[in-house]
């Protein structure tokens, strides 16, 4: 039997198929959402099933999270991504107790207790400049890729103020930083240190340890170090910060059969 999570997001898709075995998943992938985040989550659905010999026949219960999750056809049931990113990382580093998850569009704190269950949350999807979108558009504006973004950040010396609240405002404010003559490595501090004083103010000045940090954000180098000064607490990524969600959505819909 074959458990699958999907995790619509977005900007992308994951998956993670579950064969029952919790400790390895037998399959997992992601791909862009799209204009409409069912058919590419049924395409890369079928590819990952494809991959370890199986069909849909296979397929003993499919749960959908994520911004999309209410598009997702294929999926049995859903379940918020709050409660699935839970799910996740408590499954594995079960002694977390703060999850702090950026991902494209928006962010979250989690704190959890000691059987895993969400505690409390909050979440801003209402600015994307706490997101992973604002970190998209300086990696475009600067003609490097999300990747580089870490190393420019730690060539900095003098990180750029960013003041603008709104990532529109913000990249206004970035073109005049950068015609102004400022590094580009100072904008790109600037800017990490503009998202994590963001999601500190929703994290609060106490973050119950060991805190956490997913999604797809956490695997942008230099994001860990900004989020820990801000937040003034220590941190650790969580491994495959990207599937976090699709994790706990697999591990959910085994147990649900």
């Amino acid at each position: 039997m074959i458990f699958a999570g999907i995790d619509a997001g977005s900007r992308s898709i994951k998956i993670i198929l579950n064969d029952g075995d919790e400790r390895r998943p037998a399959a997992m992938g992601t791909c862009p959402q799209g204009v409409h985040a069912g058919a590419p989550a049924e395409r890369l659905l079928d590819d990952l099933l494809g991959q370890i010999g199986k069909s849909r026949a296979d397929l003993a219960r499919v749960i959908a999270t994520g911004y999309a999750r209410n598009m997702v056809a294929v999926a049995n049931t859903t379940i918020t991504e709050i409660t699935c990113h839970g799910c996740g990382v408590h499954h594995l580093m079960p002694n977390a107790r703060t999850v702090i998850e950026i991902g494209g569009q928006d962010s979250k704190m989690l704190k959890l207790a000691p059987n895993g269950s969400v505690q409390d949350f909050a979440m801003n999807d209402r600015c994307a400049a706490g997101t992973g979108r604002f970190l998209e558009v300086v990696a475009d504006r600067l003609g490097v890729s999300l990747s580089d973004l870490g190393d420019l950040a730690a060539c900095s010396k003098k990180p750029a103020m960013i003041s603008s609240m709104c990532i529109v405002f913000a990249e206004t404010e970035i073109i005049g930083l950068l015609s102004a003559g400022a590094a580009p490595e100072d904008v790109v501090a600037g800017i990490q240190h503009s998202i994590a004083t963001r999601v500190a103010s929703m994290v609060g000045r106490h973050a119950a340890p060991p805190v956490v940090f997913t999604g797809g954000v956490a695997m942008v180098p230099g994001m860990d170090r900004a989020l820990a000064k801000a937040i003034d607490a220590q941190l650790e990524v969580c491994p495959n910060p990207l599937y976090t969600g699709a994790l706990g959505a697999a591990l959910l819909a085994a147990r649900q059969k």
